[in-house]
């Protein structure tokens, strides 16, 4: 598709002072922006700077306060994101926007325009998903889908309004690097047919290799445009955050103490007939060690992350174990009442419930002995909010956590934001073992950094320390082991120093056997 009429000479989408107000809280202020058509633009920012309050304006789920917004030369109200969708504007969230109980081709169903059946947008989808390299199985139940799959919905769905304009917002987060690669090709194809594309992204060697410019985000306000291709990851990461960003440091962490973390042979079957079993699993998390699991979206990392925090019960008492006692078939709160913390993946609904303060989430998440520091003496049904708030406000500053007010709902926060107080709350407990799964998605170069360097102080003060990631560069800054899962089954464990990156893709695309991973590990 070629550009049209006024977007020839001019922008396909332009904003003139737009604003967003919450109360007295500017979200966006003043905001100036344009995007050329055949143009790959990227919206750089912190979490918190305004960005995703900017596109939902784009994308009609927002309502501006004050500015226009002109398409192809013209101003227009965009009232809804079906309205956005009919002038030519598509939109991937990084909070996915679909129903768990209705199967990938309803999904993508509900946001089609009227007049195509079901097995047409089936069989459209499985095409172009697959053309992509994003394989999906349109009859899948959503709920039963990895997020790395349910990522792929998203952006297939997308990809069949047939748009002029797709803003992406970090939609290589819960991807491969190969799967990565292919993305880009298709972004480069829809630059090259003069489509225009919104690019969010933290990870800002993308943001170099793929984007013709840069719009910089700080606090709701424009502070520059730049070519990152003239700049540096570090240069632009100063733009964001207006300082350099801290290195993260792992000096320190090689002292291995007792075991505090152990599986032991942990097989389970799969829940569903989506989901991944976990076959044969052995690890150990020593004190002071940092244990990163690499993997593919959807291979069992979430499956090993249930078992571990004891929302999925083992098969047996003694196959998990934490600080040597048995706790296979313990939930939850017994395991935390040994000195286990857990970050799930998902922020919303799992790790934190979005219409509840930060103050309720913190007390919701701790087990009956740590809630004791909250009670009123001698009345235990008597929580004492005054104690709780502290111990939130606490943990806000020791993590930075940017909010608007002093106790907000934790779905009023920022992705990165939240995903730093739901950190710091389990760092809050100084755990014994924590068990973190993802910990940096989503979030900009400046919060990635505290949460990284916050694992690792943890591990230095004698804490074992389990990270499953699908970063690489995370991986390769905090471990100091690492392991591969793949279809459910665990690579063996190397010490960090001796795997590089094309070994880790090896391991990640399918495991050797594991005679042949010893051998290699010995050739090492």
């Amino acid at each position: 598709m070629s550009a049209e009429g006024e977007t020839a000479n001019g922008p396909l989408l332009a904003v003139g002072r737009l604003t967003k107000l919450f109360g007295t809280f500017a979200a966006c202020k003043s905001i100036d922006l344009d995007i050329r058509p055949g143009e790959i633009h990227a919206l750089l920012g912190e979490n918190g700077a305004g960005k995703s309050t900017l596109v939902k304006m784009l994308f009609g789920v927002l309502a501006p306060t004050s500015g226009e917004i002109l398409w192809q030369g013209r101003p227009v109200r965009i009232a809804s994101p079906s309205a956005a969708r009919r002038l030519g504007i598509g939109m991937v969230f990084q909070h996915f926007s679909l129903f768990e109980a209705l199967t990938v081709a309803e999904n993508i169903a509900l946001s089609m325009e009227p007049g195509h059946s079901l097995a047409k947008i089936a069989a459209q989808a499985s095409a172009l998903s697959y053309a992509y390299g994003l394989p999906l199985d349109p009859n899948a139940h959503v709920a039963d889908l990895s997020v790395g799959e349910r990522q792929r919905i998203e952006i297939v769905r997308a990809l069949l309004q047939n748009p002029k304009l797709i803003i992406l917002d970090e939609p290589t987060s819960v991807l491969t690097p190969q799967e990565a690669d292919r993305l880009f090709e298709t972004l480069a194809k829809l630059k090259a047919e003069g489509r225009s594309v919104l690019y969010i992204s933290h990870r800002l060697e993308e943001v170099q290799r793929i984007c013709d410019r840069a719009t910089v985000l700080r606090h709701g306000v424009v502070t520059g445009t730049c070519d990152p291709r003239q700049e540096t990851p570090a240069s632009l990461a100063r733009m964001m955050v207006g300082s350099d960003v801290a290195h993260v440091s792992a000096e320190g962490t090689n002292a291995k103490g007792a075991i505090k973390l152990e599986t032991r042979h942990l097989s389970a079957p799969a829940r569903t007939p989506f989901a991944v079993s976990l076959k044969d699993i052995s690890l150990k998390v020593h004190a002071g060690e940092v244990l990163a699991i690499a993997g593919v979206a959807g291979n069992g990392q979430g499956e090993l992350f249930d078992a571990l925090s004891g929302e999925c019960q083992a098969p047996g008492d003694d196959v998990i174990r934490i600080a040597d006692k048995p706790v296979g078939t313990r939930g939850i709160n017994a395991r935390r009442l040994m000195g286990a913390g857990f970050v799930p993946e998902e922020r919303h609904g799992h790790a934190a419930v979005s219409a509840l303060s930060l103050s309720d989430n913190l007390v919701l998440a701790r087990s009956q002995s740590d809630r004791r520091a909250f009670l009123g003496g001698g009345f235990l049904g008597i929580i004492r909010q005054d104690a709780v708030k502290m111990a939130a406000k606490r943990i806000a500053a020791a993590m930075d956590v940017r909010k608007s007010g002093d106790n907000p709902p934790a779905g009023s926060l920022s992705g990165g934001n939240l995903q730093k107080f739901i950190v710091g709350r389990e760092l809050d407990r100084q755990p014994t073992v924590l068990v973190v799964n993802q910990p940096t998605w989503g979030v900009d170069a400046g919060a990635a950094s505290r949460i990284r360097q916050a694992l690792v102080d943890l591990a230095k003060s004698g804490s074992a320390v389990l990270v499953i990631s699908q970063d690489l560069d995370e991986i390769f800054e905090v471990a100091t082991e690492i392991a591969v899962i793949s279809e459910g089954r665990l690579s063996d464990i190397y010490p960090a120093g001796e795997l590089s990156r094309e070994k880790i893709g090896l391991l990640m695309g399918g495991m050797p056997g594991k005679s042949e991973t010893a051998e290699t590990a010995h050739a090492h």
